[in-house]
């Protein structure tokens, strides 16, 4: 694996074409109060861009033109979460998305556990820790060992989601799953104006 890491935006030679893994960071689970403090990408090639988000009002012009380009997959794993914090950050919508949690509730329904370190763990044999996962992300800089941690949250989406399509179609589930992915965009709305706990499709 390897890490580059920048301030505030990717560099202008930084492309991403047909799908990009995606993970944020941020100072608590909040989008309204918490501000986003990095964002990983991954192009599934073992090379990890880390963003260090310093500002309140960042212009990531770079970041956001890849966001909003709607012929790239973006791979997130527990998309509602991601998509909300970006979507508060940079007042924009993104579209054409995968979620391995979604996929994977769809597809593995033998088991409960849906985890980012669980897929891992079980579709690709891979070990990975979760030990920084509640450390401090808004420090002005980042240890080698949060580095490290937020690279690994990108470097496997590209497989888990390969593995997870082959279960989707198999079992029939590939359009719901589609289906479930449009939604996002919907879901996040719905957290943001203020129903993130309520269940509007309950009687």
């Amino acid at each position: 694996m390897k890490i580059k890491l920048y301030k505030n935006d990717l560099p202008t030679n930084v492309k991403f074409t047909k799908s990009v893994a995606i993970d944020t960071e941020t100072m608590g689970l909040n989008p309204l109060r918490d501000r986003l403090c990095l964002i990983q990408l991954s192009e599934g090639d073992g090379i990890c861009h880390l963003i260090k988000i310093d500002t309140k009002s960042p212009k990531s012009k770079s970041l956001v033109k890849i966001l909003k380009n709607k012929k790239i997959l973006k791979i997130f794993h527990y998309a509602r979460f991601d998509m909300g914090i970006l979507k508060h950050t940079f007042n924009i919508n993104i579209e054409n998305i995968y979620c391995t949690k979604i996929a994977s509730k769809l597809a593995r329904t033998f088991t409960e556990k849906h985890g980012y370190k669980d897929l891992c763990k079980e579709i690709l044999n891979k070990q990975i820790s979760k030990n920084e996962q509640t450390t401090d992300w808004g420090n002005t800089s980042l240890t080698p060992a949060q580095q490290k941690y937020a690279a690994t949250d990108v470097l496997y989406l590209h497989k888990i989601k390969k593995e997870l399509d082959k279960i989707l179609i198999r079992e029939n589930r590939m359009e719901l799953a589609q289906a479930c992915f449009n939604f996002i965009k919907y879901r996040t709305d719905l957290d943001l104006m203020g129903w993130a706990e309520q269940d509007i499709f309950k009687h």
